[in-house]
């Protein structure tokens, strides 16, 4: 019974990760990606950055490994947080029904 409850709030947190990654998180995590990447090419190629095709490239990435580092973040923060909320939600379930396996152990 505990790992289900743990489990099942886990899978709602990582959705509400999810949920809140796309309204709070998909925009900065693009243009802090897109920051370090200017960043990184500016250092390779010297500022101002050219727009070439290997910096463009190097930009590009740098916006998708931001985009999906901040979604990683989000996610397993909201699967931790459900999977938490549900260790406590069994911690306090579980003396009811340690209660009531006592109390047929003793009628039987």
């Amino acid at each position: 019974m505990r790992a289900r409850i743990a489990n099942r709030l886990s899978y709602i947190g990582a959705g509400i990760g999810v949920a809140l990654f796309a309204v709070f998180g998909l925009l900065p995590g693009s243009f802090i990606g897109g920051v370090v990447g200017l960043n990184i090419a500016g250092a390779i190629f010297g500022m101002p950055v050219e727009p070439t095709v290997l910096s463009r490239i190097i930009i590009a990435v740098s916006m998708l490994l931001g985009v999906l580092i901040t979604g990683t973040v989000f996610v397993v923060a909201g699967a931790v947080c459900g999977w938490l909320v549900g260790t406590l939600v069994d911690a306090i379930a579980r003396p009811k029904e340690a209660e009531n396996t006592n109390t047929k152990a003793m009628k039987a």
